[in-house]
């Protein structure tokens, strides 16, 4: 089993900054893609990001093109989503998922873990 726990939410202006950290514990995230998945009040949880196994693949949704990036330290069994231009669409639960699969996938039904989440909440 591996348990995930994120951490690094809070509440930004919009056009603030914060970074997300999911770190594992139980198992090495080191063979597992992960993603970060996102979900606002009244609507489905969807992608935000994701990463292979490596590191060297990621994934982006669009709305966060240019503004997020994923990255991992399979040393620190932690992955982390830095967050700039915030916008208040981006308000929204956080989740950091696993993977048990090389490759980074879209599809929240593929990941196996789950953290908890972490809220994010941008004012305007």
């Amino acid at each position: 089993q591996m348990q995930l726990v994120e951490s690094g939410g809070g509440m930004v202006q919009a056009g603030g900054s914060l970074r997300l950290s999911c770190t594992a514990s139980g198992r090495g995230i080191s063979m597992y893609a992960m993603g970060w998945f996102r979900q606002a009040p009244g609507k489905e949880r969807e992608i935000a990001a994701a990463i292979t196994s490596s590191g060297r693949s990621t994934y982006y949704t669009d709305s966060v093109k240019g503004r997020f990036t994923i990255s991992r330290d399979n040393a620190k069994n932690t992955v982390y989503l830095q967050m700039n231009s915030l916008k208040p669409e981006d308000t929204a639960l956080y989740y950091c998922a696993a993977r048990a699969r090389t490759d980074w996938s879209t599809t929240k039904a593929l990941y196996d873990y789950w953290g908890q989440g972490t809220q994010v909440t941008v004012s305007s």
